[in-house]
């Protein structure tokens, strides 16, 4: 409890304490911050502080001062999505932590749920209703272009760890992951999430509240998408070679966010359907591995990526398709290795 003995001072001296009694209670949560909920007299909230050196098993740094760019993109969306952001509190830049409010204990995780086959279609429609708002309603901004001007953050945090570490670890795919890394630097379309997955989408009946907004970067609108669909072909995976109902997930989201966009862009699909399966195998060979796959699960995706980037697959339905027909074949889940 030395952390969270050390954050508590922090927030006495600041202010943000009343009750001596005061506690600090850890939460579950990512791999690059300190995340707590503080229970001080009758009152509850949340406090986050972002990390140096995340934790995980490979050496992985990154700027603390990304908890200023999560608090910003909070801002930005409760402009115009106030139930899908926590409500904030307060800040303190310098020391990296900001305050926001506890949402209670009848939120679940989407990321739990799909775990347990207990995800419903609904949550892939919020999230795709979300997402295709954020992303239509911050598009060619200029002024938050240069609010969230922060891709050295988002190299530290997704490029390098994810694509240019397994292009590494992958040397004949080495091509493909440098390549995209390249595109994603050089692209300024609207504001992108960067994290935008289940763990981090806490559902309660008919809302959905995003959380951990630490990548938040102005970028290619194909990231967000492209990771939330990873996110979900990984469950499926997983769940192999039963299906409960997360490829139905897939196209519910897929086509709610491109409704919310407006957008039939066979550019974005393609952008899309190649990112997604270059993540594939970011998320067991980059640097922040999928923790619930056993070897067998392993080898399937090391063998599908190589496959389905020489076949080029042009859409996402093509590429749900094929892997959905490879999962049928897949034995039961065995104890991780």
């Amino acid at each position: 409890m030395a952390d969270a003995d050390e954050f508590k001072e922090w927030l006495r001296r600041d202010g943000w304490l009343r009750d001596p009694q005061a506690q600090l209670l850890p939460l579950r949560g990512g791999v690059s911050s300190e995340i707590y909920l503080v229970v001080d007299g009758a009152e509850r909230f949340v406090v986050k502080r972002a990390l140096p050196k995340l934790k995980v098993r490979d050496d992985w740094f990154a700027d603390p001062r990304r908890n200023v760019s999560e608090w910003n993109y909070f801002q930005c969306v409760s402009q115009f999505l106030p139930d899908a952001v926590p409500q904030l509190r307060f800040a303190n830049p310098s020391a990296g932590y900001f305050g926001m409010a506890y949402l209670g204990d009848d939120f679940a995780n989407w990321k739990q749920l799909l775990l347990r086959g207990a995800g419903e279609i609904q949550s892939a429609q919020i999230a795709g209703r979300i997402l295709g708002t954020i992303h239509r309603e911050t598009a060619n901004r200029p002024e938050l272009r240069r609010r969230f001007d922060t891709l050295e953050n988002f190299h530290q945090l997704r490029l390098a760890p994810y694509l240019l570490t397994t292009g590494e670890r992958h040397p004949d795919l080495r091509e493909f992951y440098e390549a995209e890394a390249t595109r994603l630097a050089a692209v300024k379309e609207c504001l992108v999430h960067g994290d935008f997955s289940p763990k981090n989408l806490l559902v309660c009946g008919a809302r959905m509240v995003l959380l951990d907004a630490e990548v938040a970067w102005y970028g290619d609108a194909a990231f967000d998408v492209a990771f939330l669909l990873n996110h979900l072909f990984l469950k499926a995976l997983y769940h192999a070679p039963r299906d409960p109902g997360i490829a139905e997930m897939i196209q519910m989201f897929w086509r709610t966010y491109r409704a919310e966009r407006s957008s039939t862009s066979r550019d974005l699909e393609i952008t899309v359907t190649r990112l997604l399966t270059l993540l594939l195998l970011a998320r067991v060979d980059g640097k922040s591995p999928v923790e619930y796959l056993d070897s067998t699960r392993v080898a399937f995706i090391r063998n599908f990526v190589p496959s389905a980037l020489a076949a080029q697959l042009p859409t996402v339905n093509a590429l749900s398709e094929l892997w959905f027909d490879l999962l049928k074949i897949l034995p039961p889940l065995t104890a991780k290795t």
